[in-house]
């Protein structure tokens, strides 16, 4: 059906240099049904509202059927807005709230009243033209504001969290609903949430977000089968997540074992194996590729949650038969339900400029460097670094990259012990130990440290890194 709304290259930063959007471009197909999905804070409710013109980005392009409306006014814009706090006018009726829009455009009596007739038979309220807005449950508020937003007939509907306020079983009627208004109107709806099973229930497209950019883009069945990294894989569903190696030809190693898998990647290649838990499968220990003891087992309504204890590794299973704690069990993976991706990076690595003494700028020239071992042929004579042919190096045009593994960097609650300080702004198990995520105070970089206690999100901790462990080397 061809795009309806393209976003190139969007970057929106804030006064205060926030970067909430980076580098953002995406696609959006006439008709379709797209959510943005993420955590709080990702960029998600930013991005729409670029769309609906209430920001306007910093860098990038927006385009409407090809023209671009970066600047236009959101009145302008042939586009409606639903909110999670509907933004109902409590003074006026059910009827006076639908045809708010159209009144201020001066339709016509008879045309506002047959508008407001099939908004409200869409939204299945028929009958309630006179009713006060305090008399309505916050499903049949929700269904108001839509009604609203339609009866102007928007070429796009924006829906930023509209059913967070409601209770878990309307919540899960009204993604019914909305999705069958979605089929029924025909118009592209845009939809912002950070709950999983609202996106996976409603979505032609899903647009997985975190810190301001695009992590992947896809179906809800690729998203949840073939995650295209562990942010995805982690937020998407419940997953197991181990670190492996590729040790041949669809083989791969984690958990102390080698498994055939699907995916064809390179021997030798770190990998983040994900098993999801409903395709792990219990047996008796002389059959599992894998043994292991119960550590629990909780009844969920539709399944058991098994957890097992395999050495250090912990794996969760998702199955319809009870096992009790303290039994020996194996456990079984299909191939095909082996999705392994290559790993990000298994070492951190930071980037430093030379000062004129030598000294790297990172850390104000507290890590101490050995230039002639850094650079081949460099010799100090008399305090000044030549290189191989006797000639003054520039250190100015000289850039270290410091490297770190992720296990040689120890966390701790006492901020003063650490050689670093810093936040933790993401967190992923991975069976038998946490991969954190941590930015770094008063630098613009992330560090990933791995470690088997559990710290908690936002916790400020010092990094504390033996200077044996730092390996140094020469920009390219």
């Amino acid at each position: 059906m061809g795009n309806i709304i393209e976003l190139k290259n969007i970057t929106k930063t804030f006064k205060d240099g926030f970067e909430a959007v980076k580098d953002f471009n995406l696609e959006v197909e006439k008709g379709s049904f797209v959510t943005f999905l993420g955590p709080s804070g990702c960029g998600k409710t930013t991005t729409l509202r670029m769309i609906a013109g209430f920001d306007t980005p910093t860098e990038g392009e927006i385009l409407l059927n090809g023209k671009d409306i970066s600047k236009l006014p959101p009145n302008k814009r042939p586009i409606n807005t639903v909110f999670q706090r509907y933004a109902l006018f409590p003074h006026l009726n059910v009827i006076d709230n639908i045809a708010f829009g159209l009144k201020l455009k001066k339709l016509p009596k008879d045309e506002i009243r047959k508008k407001v007739k099939k908004a409200l038979e869409i939204v299945d309220l028929e009958g309630f033209e006179k009713r006060k807005i305090q008399t309505l449950s916050g499903g049949q508020q929700q269904r108001i504001a839509i009604a609203r937003a339609i009866v102007n007939e928007p070429e796009i509907l924006l829906l930023d969290e509209p059913l967070g306020a409601l209770d878990l079983k309307m919540r899960k009627e009204m993604q019914l609903e909305l999705k069958s208004m979605h089929d029924k109107l025909g118009i592209t709806f845009i939809y912002v949430t950070h709950d999983q099973e609202e996106a996976l229930t409603m979505s032609d497209k899903i647009v997985v977000m975190n810190e301001g950019k695009i992590q992947q883009t896809g179906t809800p069945e690729d998203i949840y089968n073939e995650p295209k990294n562990a942010f995805v894989a982690d937020f998407i569903g419940d997953s197991n997540m181990f670190n492996g190696v590729m040790t041949g030809d669809r083989k791969v190693r984690f958990c102390g074992h080698e498994f055939v898998c699907v995916d064809d990647i390179e021997n030798g290649t770190m990998v983040d194996v994900v098993v999801r838990p409903e395709d792990v499968i219990i047996t008796e220990p002389s059959k599992g590729l894998i043994t292991g003891t119960v550590d629990s087992a909780m009844f969920k309504g539709m399944h058991y949650e098994i957890t097992v204890l395999s050495g250090k590794n912990e794996i969760v299973i998702q199955t319809t038969k009870r096992s009790e704690p303290g039994e020996e069990v194996g456990l079984i993976v299909e191939p095909d339900n082996i999705h392994c991706m290559i790993a990000e990076h298994t070492i951190n690595k930071i980037e430093s400029a030379v000062n004129s003494d030598y000294s790297l700028d990172f850390l104000d020239g507290e890590l101490k460097a050995d230039l002639t071992e850094i650079i081949p042929g460099a010799v100090f004579k008399d305090g000044v670094l030549y290189n191989a042919h006797s000639e003054e190096i520039d250190v100015s045009k000289i850039k270290i990259i410091i490297s770190i593994t992720h296990s040689d960097i120890e966390m701790t609650d006492n901020l003063d012990e650490g050689l670093l300080t810093g936040r933790i702004i993401n967190l992923i198990y991975k069976g038998d130990h946490y991969s954190y995520v941590v930015r770094v105070d008063d630098h613009e970089i992330d560090l990933v440290v791995n470690d088997e206690d559990l710290w908690n999100m936002d916790d400020h901790i010092g990094l504390i890194i033996p200077p044996e462990c730092i390996k140094y080397s020469l920009k390219k």
